[in-house]
């Protein structure tokens, strides 16, 4: 096995938590972060890619390829977006407060993808932070690449309820097809981060007054929180935010701290209000692929862990991960 930090592209469509977790893996020695790449989610990929650019600019990481990715679903038009939460420009209102986006990569998601897998000298991981189109589109129209992908580690999905109008997970919801493309494959390992953990590992004022406290450009970060806390409060009545994509981010670096359990899943792809419900079939002798589900952690331990990696932000301007390219 090959040592060192783990060759990595990000497929993420930023949305709060996602800022979260892209610093999240440029300040986390483990991860090499070969490419990152922008799709349709929480607001439109039009938004998304350029804020994709800001948070790299706010780590002062743009030597990170950065390609727009799919501005809509594999089939049946984005039912629901996530203003509310994340604000109309995705950064909770406060896109403005970011240094100026950098130049984007004149190849498309898929195709720097590939070309990232192609040059690889070791298994890449691919982190989904968001609906899984990207993804799906590169397994289909790049197969001789598959075996260079070492796992796909995805945010999404629930085992419980959803937090869509539907039954569904946002990021399932956004791209049934695309997620049910990704789940029930063979050929790369998946390990999903689910709502029913996610949902537990909310942080609550004294960690963001932390992170706020570590430096400007943490408290950056920490400002775009601001809407989605307070739209947390409204729904669920309390002063929390829950940071989704970090823990898949933290498990991709780190494997193995989350702890998971292996079901054979489904994505319901119909048009009535099951659409996006994940479905585990826990027969024995079901067909296909197992999916690593990650429902349990130390959650203080992965939430003290985060805001430890966070606040190193403003400590070191730029430090070019080993073997970066």
């Amino acid at each position: 096995m090959t040592s060192g930090p783990i060759p990595m592209i990000i497929d993420t469509d930023p949305g709060v938590d996602d800022a979260f977790a892209l610093v999240l893996a440029l300040r986390s020695p483990e991860c090499d972060v070969r490419a990152v790449t922008a799709t349709f989610g929480n607001v439109g990929r039009e938004q998304t890619f350029p804020n994709l650019r800001r948070i790299l600019a706010l780590a002062d990481r743009a030597d990170v390829p950065a390609a727009a990715g799919a501005v809509r679903p594999l089939v049946h038009p984005q039912a629901e977006t996530a203003p509310d939460w994340h604000g109309v420009d995705g950064l909770g209102l406060r896109a403005d407060a970011f240094p100026a986006p950098g130049p984007g990569d004149a190849r498309s998601a898929v195709e720097l993808m590939a070309d990232v897998l192609t040059s690889a000298e070791a298994p890449v991981t691919i982190v989904c932070l968001g609906p899984m189109t990207d993804a799906a589109l590169l397994l289909g129209s790049h197969p001789a690449l598959i075996p260079r992908i070492g796992r796909i580690v995805a945010m999404g999905g629930s085992l419980g309820s959803g937090n869509t109008r539907g039954a569904g997970e946002f990021n399932i919801y956004a791209d049934p097809e695309a997620a049910h493309r990704v789940l029930t494959q063979a050929d790369v390992p998946v390990t999903l981060v689910p709502l029913d953990l996610t949902m537990r590992c909310a942080v609550e004022g004294t960690w963001l007054d932390e992170l706020t406290a570590a430096g400007p450009r943490c408290a950056t970060l920490a400002g775009t929180a601001a809407l989605y806390r307070s739209t947390f409060l409204g729904r669920y009545g309390r002063d929390a935010l829950v940071l989704h994509d970090t823990l898949a981010v933290l498990e991709a670096a780190v494997p193995g701290t989350l702890r998971t359990t292996a079901f054979r899943l489904g994505v319901a792809c119909t048009m009535g209000p099951e659409r996006g419900l994940m479905v585990p079939d826990r027969r024995p002798e079901a067909p296909g692929a197992p999916v690593e589900v990650a429902l349990d952690a130390d959650v203080d331990a992965v939430l003290t862990e985060i805001l430890r990696r966070l606040t190193t932000l403003d400590r070191v301007a730029h430090a070019a991960q080993p073997g970066h390219r």
